[in-house]
């Protein structure tokens, strides 16, 4: 696999942001994806519509976040982000969005 940006989008207290790093360091070590981890703290509103950070924790491989069908959402804030009834994302959810992202780097 190529390597990859990956950004965790997070605000500071977010109870989700350190398990989340957590599943993405392991998903990476497990696929032996090369990546670099950038954290973003999103500290203001205006940031988070200018990042279009849909919530804490938000995960994006190469710009693209991981969650399928989220470019088309808005409602961009400082809340916490739920993917189903966890505030964690679903292993599947990185481990598709790094697949793809090795497609596209073909």
């Amino acid at each position: 696999m190529t390597s990859v940006k990956l950004q965790l989008l997070y605000f500071e207290g977010c109870p989700h942001h350190r398990p989340a790093l957590d599943l993405t360091r392991a998903v990476l070590q497990e696929l032996g994806v090369p990546a670099e981890i950038e954290e973003v703290e999103v500290r203001e509103h205006a940031d988070a519509e200018r990042l279009r950070f849909l919530g804490s924790p938000s995960i994006r491989v190469n710009g693209v976040d991981i969650e399928p069908g989220s470019a088309g959402r808005d409602g961009f804030g400082l809340a916490c982000r739920m993917y189903g009834s966890s505030g964690v994302p679903p292993r599947e959810l990185l481990v598709d969005a790094l697949r793809q992202a090795a497609r596209r780097g073909r």
